[in-house]
């Protein structure tokens, strides 16, 4: 969102940008470039960098990210999983019921996959040759009786 006027724009916008490589800063080998784009209300100037490490990019200055929600959800779940880790360490019995309901879980996927192969396998057991032969032998039957 511009800082000037408060436009918003949006991350599929396409812009006519300008593009330059910064320097000294690579991630794996991968340089990362800062664009200029200018907003399309005001035409004040917004710079952002590319962030490889997170497949995303940074805002500079000219304007501000609304919403991160994938940032978010990696920091829940980090989260969640340093708290679980603390709980089981100071409680064995709360190791076990993590166990449990991991056990569980894994049961359930695996049920539910199995269904799943059997559904598919049945569909592929069934002759469409067959079907159609045994509805024309229907068809035939019932204009004989129709006629008679």
């Amino acid at each position: 969102r511009c800082k000037t006027c408060g436009e918003y724009i949006y991350k599929g916008k396409k812009f006519n940008a300008r593009k330059e490589t910064v320097q000294n800063e690579v991630y794996l080998g991968l340089p990362i470039f800062r664009f200029y784009i200018k907003c399309t209300r005001c035409l004040a100037e917004i710079t952002f960098k590319t962030d490889p490490e997170n497949t995303d990019y940074t805002m500079e200055h000219g304007a501000t990210r609304n919403f991160q929600a994938e940032k978010l959800l990696e920091e829940e779940e980090k989260r969640m999983q340093k708290e679980r880790e603390e709980e089981e360490l100071n409680n064995p019995m709360k190791v076990l019921e993590n166990r449990t309901k991991d056990s569980k879980l894994e049961m359930e996927v695996l049920e539910n996959l199995q269904e799943l192969k059997e559904l598919n396998q049945r569909q592929a057991n069934v002759d469409f040759e067959a079907m159609l032969k045994q509805y024309k032998e229907l068809e035939g039957e019932q204009r004989r009786k129709e006629q008679e």
